[in-house]
This record gives structure tokens, C-alpha cells and sequence, in this order.
């Protein structure tokens, strides 16, 4: 049998010749045959976008711009009157002393740069409404009620405007103490308890003697600010402002900013210093009502308290170890007393305590107050100050006394405080060096004291007090207007002590007004 090869048909599998799929080097090849291509065109489209973007297109289509104006009537013009010209009036010729006014506090011109230190924080009148000094009898204690006893910053004046209460010969007195005190003053703004006499030659000639403990700088800037606190010299006003605020920020700079401590814990009356600069700080802190001395009051405050025993009062020992005293704790009243007033956050038991301390050693026959326990004497140092009889004085009974009508006592209803009275009646200021009977630490307690009780009392005290400390101020050369350290607390604090301190017993007449006024 023949094949006819024509119609034979092979069928296969296979791939045909034309069908086999391209491998990957043909790929290759014609990608690289087309790649110059590629290129003109990828470069080609980049320059007619570039062209396209030169185009100011915005110019081409730029419409007529639309301006939309509003008008309103103008109001009708107002028509003044000229007021009637005003009728002069007649006008005594009368030198009255210039009362300042509150203001807030800065410090200008001081070594230290401090313009963003003390910022104003409130109207001191916005702290008086919750105060517990916004009563009528109490606020005048501190002279902040702002009536006619409004003491020194309400009225100033204690005793009424314009007037000092003690005479002409008082104030030119005091204007010499605290003129030696603002010259004694160190470049840092401190009061250097033994080392002042670097500072003398500006008032007269020869050096100062005097000294004092050199542990007690803290505490002495702090008296010595007192005292220009007392004469209306703030932060921001007085002829000794500057002098003012160099001690308050040497105070600030002697802070420890984890304890509070002004000062450092060395010796066993750290605690005295650091309440009386407290005292100082706080009564500055009142009228500055800056931020940052704020903290530096209330983180003194909160070491106060601290020290304070359990349910009781005060001593030498941080942390308290149970032991007690009336002088430690008479100058934390008054730190207290001034913080509170100020705003500043303070436990009322603390005040409680100090009350009761001072119930628990005061005899109920004749009123006497006690050191450390019922019927115990002033404290003296063997050895160093003893010779100073304790019988001479009524410094404790003093610092009870003042420290009730802190606390909001009154004499008409409460007996003991007329027998304390009666106490310092019988023990009056008299500068006696020979007999070891000036005690200023006494005279400036029983001072405060005897004027809040006023009537016979005061009256008494009033005429010792200026004939002791009148006539016994210094009036040669470069201790013009200092008082010798002649008390038994002369050899600690020195001249600038003792000078503060009668400088404070002249203020009473306007430092603190009258609780009772006169009766």
C-alpha cells in the first residue's frame, strides 16, 4: 500500500518554530536595543515641563480687581464742658511727716540683681478678709486694721496720723540709731556681729568696740531689718529701702533651700536666729507679696514648725526632744503670728501649744512666768553672764505678756494678764551698769507688752523706759547713735544688738498700735 506523503498530516506536541517564547536574553537584547530611545524621551518630557511651568500663567488670566468698602456713621462728636475753675483754698502752713502708701514692694538698686525676684502678687487687702488679724481687736495688734490706731502701715502711727507719741527728743534718738546701723551695715547686706567695726569712719572718728558672737549674724540682720521695718522703711519706700532690701536678700542667700533653716544648725540657739529672721522675712513678705521670697518665708515657717514638741512648744532641738522654754518660744509666736497675717500657711495648733506652755509655767499667785518651768529665773551662762541678777528683770513674765495678746487674750478677762503687768510695774527700766541692771532683751519685751496694757501701767513703764534709753545712747564720734552692750546678752550680741533693740523699744509708740486703745 502507497502513502500519499501530501496528505499526510504530523501533529506534535512540540512548540513551532514561531511559537517558542522569547528567553531572557532576547528580553535583554531588545531592552538595551530600545534603551536610547527611552532616554530622548524621558529628557525630551522634562524640558516641555519645565517650559510649561515658566509660563505666568496667573498674568494670562488676571481679572479685574474687586474692592469692597464698608462704611459707618461717625458718632456725633461729644461736647464738653469746661469745669468752673476750681476755688483755691486756704491752707494751713503745717509740717506734717509723710505717711506711706501701700504699694507693691520691689527692690531698686541693690548689689544684687533682683528686678525678677519680688513680683507683685496681690493687694495686701486681699489677704486681710481671712485673716485671723481681721478682727477689731486683734488686727490693731500688728497695726494692719487701717483705723485711727492702724499702726504703721495702716495709720503708720500708733498713736494717731502725724504723730510719734514719744516727742522730738525720741525721734531725733531714733534717727540716730538706726542712721549707725545703716552705716554699720556690711557691703553684702548683712550686720556682722563682730566684724562691723570694718564699716566705721562714716559717722565720726575711731572704731566702734562691742563685738558680738560670730554664730549670730543671721539672727542679727534680722534684728537690725526689724528695726527699719518698724520706721516705715519697706522694700520699695523709706529713706533706707535699699538698705532694706540688701539684708533681704543677703537672708535669702543664707537659706537652706531642703530645710528651710536661715542659717546654719551650729551651736545650741541656731533656733533663736533662725525665728528672728523669720519674723524679719515675713513682715517684709506682707507688703512685697513676691513669689519667690514667699517660698523663702513659708519653707521658714514649716521649720518652725517642725521644731515644735508634740502637742507643746519650742526650744534648741531640730527635730524637738521634748524640751521646752518661754524665751525660744516667744520669738516663734511672733514669726508665726506675722506669717499667718501674711497669708502664709501656719498650724493653729502651734499657737494652742505656746498657750498652753505658757498657762503651764506661770504662777497663779502673783503671775510670775517661769524659763523652763514654773517659778525658774531668767537664764544665765555660768561663768559669763551670771553676774546679771535674774531678780532685776521680768524678761520671761515680758514675753508671756505681749505673746497673749498675740494670741488674742485680754486683760479684762483674763486676771493673769494684769498681775504680769503688775510684775513689770514693780521692775522698771533703769541704766544701771554698775549694778548690772540693763537688761534691753527685757525692755524691748516688757515695752510692747506695757503698751498694749496701757492706762497706769504704761504710763509707768512710758517714763522709765525713755529716761533709760534717751539718755544712754552714745554721742561721740563713731558711735554716735549706738547704745553699748551692757545687758546680759551684750557679750553675744554686741553693739549691733543692743542698738536694734532700743531702736524697737522707741518704735513703740507706732510699730504696733494699741489692742484696747487707751483705757
Amino acid at each position: 500500500m502507497s502513502i500519499d506523503r501530501e496528505r499526510v498530516f504530523v501533529q506534535s506536541t512540540l512548540p513551532r518554530a514561531w511559537e517558542e517564547p522569547d528567553s531572557f536574553q532576547d528580553a535583554l537584547y531588545d531592552w538595551m536595543s530600545r534603551a536610547p530611545c527611552l532616554a530622548i524621551s524621558a529628557a525630551l518630557h522634562l524640558v516641555i515641563f519645565l517650559i510649561v511651568q515658566a509660563i505666568p500663567w496667573g498674568l494670562l488670566f488676571q481679572g479685574e480687581e474687586k474692592v469692597i468698602q464698608v462704611t459707618s456713621p461717625l458718632a456725633p462728636e461729644e461736647l464738653f464742658e469746661p469745669p468752673p475753675p476750681e476755688q483755691e483754698q486756704e491752707i494751713d502752713e503745717q509740717e506734717t511727716e509723710e505717711v506711706p502708701e501701700l504699694q507693691a514692694a520691689e527692690l531698686d538698686e541693690v548689689d544684687t540683681p533682683v528686678d525678677d525676684v519680688l513680683q507683685h502678687e496681690g493687694e495686701p487687702e486681699n489677704l486681710l478678709d481671712s485673716s485671723p488679724f481681721h478682727d477689731e481687736n486683734v488686727s490693731d495688734v500688728l497695726g494692719i486694721s487701717g483705723g485711727w490706731r492702724g499702726g504703721k502701715y495702716g495709720d503708720r502711727f500708733g498713736n494717731g496720723p502725724g504723730t510719734r507719741g514719744g516727742g522730738r527728743g525720741t525721734e531725733i534718738v531714733l534717727k540716730a540709731g538706726l542712721e549707725w546701723l545703716a552705716q554699720h551695715q556690711s557691703p553684702d547686706g548683712s550686720w556682722d556681729s563682730d566684724g562691723f567695726a570694718a564699716e566705721c569712719g562714716k559717722i565720726g572718728a575711731g572704731v566702734c568696740d562691742g563685738p558680738g558672737q560670730p554664730l549670730h549674724d543671721v539672727g542679727l540682720t534680722g534684728l537690725a531689718l526689724l528695726a527699719f521695718l518698724g520706721d516705715g522703711n519697706t522694700l520699695s519706700q523709706g529713706a533706707h529701702r535699699h538698705g532694706v532690701g540688701r539684708a533681704v536678700q543677703w537672708l535669702r542667700r543664707q537659706q537652706d533651700p531642703d530645710t528651710g533653716l536661715l542659717g546654719e544648725a551650729t551651736g545650741h540657739g541656731f533656733l533663736y536666729d533662725h525665728a528672728i529672721a523669720t519674723l524679719a522675712l515675713c513682715e517684709t513678705y506682707y507688703f512685697s507679696r513676691s513669689a519667690l521670697l514667699r517660698r523663702n518665708c513659708q519653707s521658714a515657717v514649716n521649720l518652725i514648725l517642725r521644731a515644735r514638741n508634740p502637742y507643746g512648744a519650742w526650744r534648741y532641738d531640730l527635730p524637738p526632744v521634748g524640751d521646752e522654754d518661754t524665751s525660744v518660744t516667744g520669738w516663734m509666736v511672733l514669726a508665726l503670728k506675722s506669717a499667718e497675717d501674711a497669708g502664709l500657711a501656719v498650724e493653729p495648733d502651734a499657737f494652742a501649744g505656746a498657750l498652753q506652755w505658757f498657762d503651764e509655767v506661770t504662777d497663779p499667785g502673783n503671775g510670775r512666768v517661769g524659763y523652763d518651768s514654773m517659778g525658774s529665773k531668767s537664764s544665765r551662762v555660768a561663768g559669763i553672764n551670771d553676774h546679771f541678777p535674774p531678780e532685776k528683770g521680768e524678761a520671761m513674765t515680758a514675753v508671756a505678756l505681749l505673746c497673749r495678746f498675740f494670741l488674742g487674750q485680754d486683760p479684762r478677762t483674763e486676771p493673769t494678764m494684769v498681775r504680769h503687768a503688775d510684775l513689770l510695774a514693780k521692775t522698771l527700766p533703769e541704766w544701771d551698769p554698775a549694778g548690772f541692771g540693763c537688761d534691753m532683751y527685757y525692755w524691748y519685751y516688757g515695752s510692747y507688752a506695757m503698751y498694749q496694757m496701757g492706762g497706769r501701767h504704761w504710763s509707768a513703764w512710758k517714763s522709765a523706759m525713755e529716761k533709760a534709753v534717751l539718755g544712754s545712747q552714745r554721742r561721740d564720734g563713731d558711735l554716735r547713735g549706738s547704745w553699748d552692750p551692757l545687758g546680759p546678752w551684750g557679750y553675744s550680741g554686741g553693739r549691733v544688738y543692743s542698738t536694734a533693740l532700743m531702736v524697737l523699744c522707741l518704735e513703740v509708740y507706732f510699730r504696733y498700735a494699741q489692742v484696747l486703745g487707751a483705757r
